[in-house]
Parts: structure tokens; C-alpha cells; sequence
């Protein structure tokens, strides 16, 4: 048996070791600990609104606070947010990019996966200083509410409730999710309450579901909860709106916190009225946050609001935004707007949820000082973003989250998604045209930016393996050599000329054929004929000559606005095959508006898209430009198009716009691949170099064919935009909301 003495002594040691151990347990969670203030109920505050602003308790005291936030999407190219494909060490790379940049808050729309709240936990216990907050949104069935027009409705209401629960213990860590098709599911075990700034309760509201709703329950008395209550002028929406965010309050009181309260509302959904909104749709119907107020919920209430500078209509055409003026003097409808919604929240915080402008080839909207939905270089997106924050900081708002933090390749516009077939392989590909993809700060690029830079420098295609990249032989007059590739957002050319190449005495003509039909002779090209159509010609010269045109009887624009739509004139001779007219590529951005839709009538707004820009695409080079399409040095021309520019719908599957048009929808049709030939033509002559050369008719049929196999995985990879360092300088310069002095 073991002497007593030696029994003690390990006893002894035992005990020192569970001290020490004890120790290093409370030192854990005290490093884990967030500084809150406990009510007499017991219930912990970290953050609460207090008059029109919010404060945090810091130091032992309640101070002011702005948001500087960035919302965060839940895809990644190739998949869509459903998918849920973001892993780990992707939420802790970005929040560490996130919080250089300057941000405070990530919003969050609906629940992500455990990995999300692991990785903010282990960010936040990591870093000094102030922690990242989440704002988190709970996703209400919008579908649903859209297609049934009443929130009433048992199943949307009981759907929406378990959502709310759901996203209570998802953040808190305390539910287990199945799962589900299109949702997060699995085990949620850390507790990112502590680090939450608070709930963003539902989507965007469809105006007639609203206005429906409140004529089906017209006759409801005004909800009156446990935490919150709808006031005796709160519409039936508006009442329902009260009962969900009063189950979120409700919920999350079980895990012992209270945290500020607010719901989703639009420019659409706004409380303002807008006699200068062209359209009755944008101002049919008001939801307010002021008819809806708290009730023994200590940490406030807020509204919140998705405001862009560029829709609806009303911040180009309404008088009563035109009277206010920016710091450059100019008049500025998104400040006059941030205002007048300011004032009609008396005592309440306000906060922008969501707002920016995307650095994109297409646009879909125009807006006030150049403030487009797209059309934008990285450098102008970050001058833009900043600009907006700056306002929403001046106009004394609770705080602003951009929208967004990464480009999204699966998002959808209005003005191209009918182009894009099947619709269902969006991810696969990037369609600059669609300003919707490239809202990001991070941008998310196709595999060969970076690693052929548009610079006329041959040097990079050189490098490419000899499975990358497909040398045509095409013997014309003039040009020596072309080469061609692709990736995931665009098709590259190179042509090497037997003299340099000076758009002061030349112009280089690419036509592109990728399916039967289209013309065979242009104007462009006297004297030239084809065997085999062009559907698009692309003209390097001049500035505001370099452009890719589309044949009139293949022009998509022209096809839906003009034939369908009767929103555009169409030339009956243009829609025949061969009618030799090219036409240049546009985009709507405004339709036709007419009463009784309209109060007055409007004509069908459109844009050029087909302008290619001459530059570079170095991002290390000052002179860069995301949009750029082409350069030339030497004897060297380097080109890359986006794929829609060509007439493909989804070119991971080689679909291409057919030219049959019948029936209210486009179709496509597999394309064998493209078919190009260069063209040079002198200036001084306006003449074919080498026509003579060239047999008549062409035969285009007999050209090789740059092909590629289909594709089911995109290569990409993820770069810092020209404006997050500007966003980041901007952000930096703004502090805190000016109070009268902070409350014990």
C-alpha cells in the first residue's frame, strides 16, 4: 500500500493541477466575454438605441455608435447560395479583409452555416480591439408572400415563425438543423450572440402583397405583444410585422439578451409620399416603422431601410428632391431623400441596410450625378460608395452597410436575365453585363484575368500551355497570326499584324460567326461577301469607334422592345437574313411608361454596352480598368469580349441566342463554337487590305473553329477592387455619430 505521505503529496499536486486548470478555464471565458450592461431583470445589453441614434456599451458607459458595415452573400462562383458553399477558412480570410477595410458590422441576410458563427467567434476572441458585429436577418417566404399576396396566410406565417426560431438558436448556438433543400443545416454550437448588434427581421415587401394585405385584414385590431405592439395606426401589415418581430424579441429573451429590433423596408415601401414617381407601382402603398413600438424591450428599436441612388425613378424625376445640395454644390436627390426619410422618424434611429453601385460592364438603371446601376470602373464604384456613406453619416443616420462584399455570379437583372438560357446556370459563368454580379468590394474574377493582362504585351500568352490556347489558320492580307482562348467571363483574341497597328490609319474588323445565319456583306466591309453569316462585328479604331455590333435580325435589344414590345421601332427590312446592317449593342434601362401604369408617359430608355474600351487590364498599373476590352502595342492587338457581347446565352454549355422567334420567350441553340476572321482596312482608302486577295465569296463555312468542352467547375479567384482601398480611406475618416455626451 501507498505510504500516507506520498498519497498526500499527490493529492497536493492533483489539486494545484485542477486549480491551475480551473484558472485557465476562467481565463478562457473571461477572454471570451463581452463587456455588457445586466438589467435589474438579469437581462444583458450590449447594444440599445437611445433618441435618433445607437449606443454601445463600452468601458463601462453607453457611447455612440455608427455602423460601418458590409453585407456578406452567401455564394461563391459556380454555386448558388442554396448550395452554401463558403467554408471556414473563407469567413475568417474575408473578416480579417473586412475588418482592415474599416467595417464594424457584417450583415448577414439570412442563416448561414455553423462554419459562419464558428469563424466570427474565433475572429472575434483572436483580435484586438473592437470586435466585428453581426447584424443578423431572418429571411421571410418571398416567394411565398409574392405569389399568395397575404401574409395572413397560416403557412406563411407558421413558416416564417420557425424560421425566426431557427435563426435565434442558430446564432446563439443552441439548435441542431436538418437539413433542407436550399437551407443551412447542421449543428450550431458556438454563440455569436454576444457579438450581435442586432435582428433584421424579412425581405423587401412587395407593394401589392402589402396593399392586399392590409384590404383582406382591414378590420384587424392593432397586435399587441409581449415586447412589441402595433400603435392604433398601424395598417394589418404593419401589425403583422409587429407579431414577427415580436417573436424574434420574444425567442432570443429565453437566451437571457435583449438586442435592438428592426425589419427590412425598401424605397418602394417607404412611409413618404412621392407625387414626382412616374410610376404608380413605386408609391402605391406605405409600410412605417413608427406604427410599430417596443414594450419592455430595453434595447431599442430602429428602422432600416435598402436605399439606392438609382431606384425607383423618383430620385431622377421627383421635384421635391431636386432642392437639396451636396458638398461640391450640386444637386443631390439621394441626400434629399436620406433627409426627408430622417425627419419622418422623429426620436427614432435610422439606418441604411443596404446601398452602392456595382463595377460592371451593363446597366440597369440610371440615377442623379452619374449614380448608375452599373457602368461603373472599380475606381468610380469606390468614389460613388464612399460618397453615399458620407451622406448617410452627415445626415445623422444610426449607420450604412454596403451592399456587397463579394461579386455574386448567379445574380439576376431585369435587362439581361432573358438572355441568359438556361437560366439555371448562371454560376457557371460571368456576364459582366449583368451589374447584379459585380456589386462586390472582393472581386470574384474568371480564371485568366490577371493571367492575360490586355496590355498588347504577347509576353503572357506565350506562357499559356498548349492545351490553353488554340492558334487559327487564317490566312488574310495583312495579319499574320491569331490566337485564341477563353475563361469563365470573356473570349480572347490576339492577332499579330504584319505592321504595327495605328487606329490613326487602320481599322481592324473581327467577324464572328457561331450559328447559321446572319449577314453575309456590310457596309462596314465594301466589297466583301461571305459564304456563312456573322452574327456580331467587332471594330477596333478610335475611341468612339471601337465596338462590337450585333446583326439586326440577331439584335436581342431590339428583338424583345421592338418586335414584342412594340417599345421600338423595327425596320422590316433589318429582320431579314442578310440585310447586311449591323446594329450597335444596347441594354434598356428605363421601359416604356405609360399611364394608366404611369401618371405621365415616358419613352423606352436604353444604353450603349457595345463600346470596347482601349486600355489595360493590370491592376497594378494606374491606368487600369476592370472594363477594358482591348490594346494594342506594336504590331500586337490583344482583345477579350464577354461572351453575351457574342450571342451566348450560358457558355459553359456553348448556348447561343437562336435567331427563331417565336412565342413570348428567346431560345437557344449549342453552338459548334466560333468562327472568326480579321479584317484590316486602310483609312486613307476606306478599302479591304489585300481585297484582292481575298476570294468572293468568302467561305467562312471553312474556317477552323475555336471550340471548348463544356464545362460543369469554373476557376476563379478572389482580388481586393480598386475600391476597398478607397472605401477603406472613406471609412476611416468617419466616427462616431456627434452626441450631447455619453450616458453613464
Amino acid at each position: 500500500m501507498e505510504p500516507k505521505k506520498n498519497r498526500r503529496k499527490r493529492w497536493a499536486s492533483l489539486m494545484a493541477l485542477m486549480v491551475i486548470g480551473a484558472s485557465a478555464v476562467w481565463w478562457f471565458w473571461d477572454a471570451d466575454r463581452v463587456e455588457s450592461m445586466e438589467t435589474t431583470s438579469g437581462i444583458q445589453i450590449k447594444f440599445r438605441t437611445e433618441g435618433d441614434q445607437l449606443q454601445v456599451f463600452q468601458a463601462e458607459k453607453w457611447q455612440p455608435f455608427f455602423a460601418k458595415g458590409v453585407n456578406l452573400g452567401a455564394s461563391l462562383p459556380g454555386h448558388y447560395p442554396g448550395e452554401l458553399p463558403i467554408q471556414k477558412e473563407d469567413y475568417l480570410r474575408w473578416f480579417a479583409m473586412i475588418d482592415e477595410m474599416g467595417a464594424n458590422v457584417i450583415r448577414v441576410y439570412t442563416i448561414h452555416p455553423p462554419a459562419f458563427y464558428e469563424a466570427l467567434v474565433e475572429f472575434n476572441r483572436s483580435k484586438a480591439g473592437s470586435p466585428l458585429y453581426l447584424m443578423q436577418g431572418i429571411w421571410s417566404p418571398e416567394e411565398l408572400l409574392i405569389e399568395k399576396k397575404d401574409a395572413y396566410l397560416p403557412e406563411i406565417r407558421e413558416q416564417f415563425r420557425q424560421e425566426i426560431k431557427d435563426a435565434v438558436g442558430a446564432v446563439y448556438g443552441e439548435v441542431t438543423l436538418p437539413e433542407k433543400s436550399g437551407k443551412a443545416s447542421g449543428k450550431y454550437a458556438a454563440n455569436a450572440g454576444k457579438y450581435l448588434i442586432g435582428w433584421h427581421t424579412g425581405t423587401e415587401w412587395d407593394p401589392v402583397m402589402v396593399q392586399n394585405t392590409n384590404r383582406l385584414h382591414q378590420k384587424l385590431p392593432p397586435y399587441q405583444g409581449k415586447h412589441f405592439n402595433a400603435t392604433a395606426d398601424a395598417t394589418a401589415f404593419e401589425t403583422w410585422i409587429a407579431e414577427m418581430v415580436d417573436t424574434v424579441a420574444t425567442e432570443e429573451s429565453k437566451y437571457g439578451w435583449q438586442h435592438p429590433m428592426t425589419f427590412t423596408n425598401w424605397v418602394t415601401t417607404d412611409p413618404l409620399s412621392h407625387p414626382g414617381e412616374p410610376l404608380h407601382h413605386e408609391d402605391l402603398v406605405s409600410v412605417d416603422p413608427m406604427h410599430i413600438q417596443p414594450v419592455k424591450w430595453e434595447a431599442g428599436y430602429f428602422a432600416s431601410y435598402h436605399v439606392y441612388p438609382y431606384y425607383p425613378d423618383l430620385f431622377r424625376y421627383d421635384p421635391a428632391l431636386q432642392q437639396v445640395k451636396n458638398d461640391a454644390g450640386q444637386i443631390d436627390t439621394y441626400k434629399a431623400y436620406l433627409r426627408q426619410l430622417k425627419a419622418h422618424h422623429k426620436n427614432m434611429p435610422v439606418m441604411v441596410t443596404e446601398f452602392g453601385v456595382p463595377a460592371s460592364v451593363g446597366i440597369a438603371h440610371l440615377g442623379n450625378l452619374g449614380r448608375n446601376q452599373g457602368g461603373h470602373s472599380e475606381r468610380q464604384q469606390g468614389e460613388i460608395d464612399a460618397a453615399l456613406m458620407r451622406e448617410i453619416h452627415q445626415e445623422g443616420y444610426a449607420g450604412g452597410i454596403l451592399f456587397v462584399w463579394q461579386d455574386e455570379w448567379f445574380k439576376k437583372t431585369w435587362n439581361t436575365m432573358r438572355f441568359e438560357l438556361p437560366e439555371d446556370r448562371r454560376s457557371f459563368w460571368l456576364n459582366v453585363l449583368t451589374n447584379e454580379s459585380l456589386f462586390g468590394v472582393l472581386g470574384m474574377y474568371p480564371n485568366k484575368e490577371g493571367v492575360l493582362v490586355m496590355d498588347g504585351d504577347r509576353s503572357d500568352w506565350d506562357q499559356l500551355k498548349p492545351e490553353e490556347k488554340q492558334k487559327l489558320d487564317i490566312r488574310v492580307p495583312g495579319i499574320d497570326e491569331i490566337w485564341m482562348t477563353h475563361d469563365e467571363g470573356y473570349v480572347y483574341m490576339l492577332a499579330k499584324l504584319a505592321h504595327p497597328f495605328d487606329p490613326e490609319k487602320a481599322k481592324l474588323y473581327f467577324g464572328v460567326d457561331t450559328i447559321q445565319g446572319g449577314n453575309k456583306h456590310t457596309a462596314q466591309l465594301p466589297g466583301l461577301t461571305l459564304d456563312e453569316g456573322w452574327e456580331t462585328l467587332i471594330e477596333l479604331g478610335k475611341a468612339e469607334e471601337s465596338q462590337i455590333q450585333i446583326a439586326a435580325n440577331y439584335d436581342f435589344h431590339t428583338r424583345l422592345y421592338g418586335k414584342r414590345y412594340g417599345m421600338l421601332e423595327v425596320k422590316e427590312e433589318e429582320l431579314r437574313d442578310d440585310s447586311g446592317v449591323f446594329k450597335p449593342w444596347k441594354l434598356a434601362v428605363g421601359l416604356e411608361m405609360e399611364p394608366p401604369d404611369s401618371k405621365t408617359y415616358h419613352p423606352l430608355e436604353e444604353v450603349l454596352v457595345g463600346k470596347l474600351l482601349r486600355g489595360t487590364t493590370d491592376a497594378q498599373d494606374p491606368q487600369y480598368d476592370s472594363r477594358t476590352a482591348w490594346q494594342a502595342k506594336g504590331d500586337v492587338v490583344e482583345l477579350r469580349v464577354p461572351w453575351m457581347l457574342l450571342g451566348f446565352t450560358d457558355p459553359s454549355s456553348l448556348a447561343v441566342m437562336s435567331y427563331k422567334d417565336a412565342g413570348k420567350s428567346f431560345s437557344s441553340e449549342t453552338s459548334k463554337g466560333i468562327r472568326l476572321l480579321p479584317i484590316l482596312v486602310e483609312r486613307s482608302t476606306q478599302s479591304i487590305v489585300g481585297k484582292n486577295e481575298l476570294p468572293s465569296p468568302y467561305p467562312v463555312s471553312q474556317l477552323p473553329i475555336y471550340s471548348w468542352p463544356a464545362w460543369e467547375q469554373v476557376g476563379y479567384h478572389e482580388r481586393k477592387k480598386q475600391s476597398y482601398s478607397i472605401i477603406q480611406k472613406a471609412w476611416k475618416q468617419i466616427q462616431a455619430p456627434v452626441t450631447d455626451k455619453a450616458q453613464p
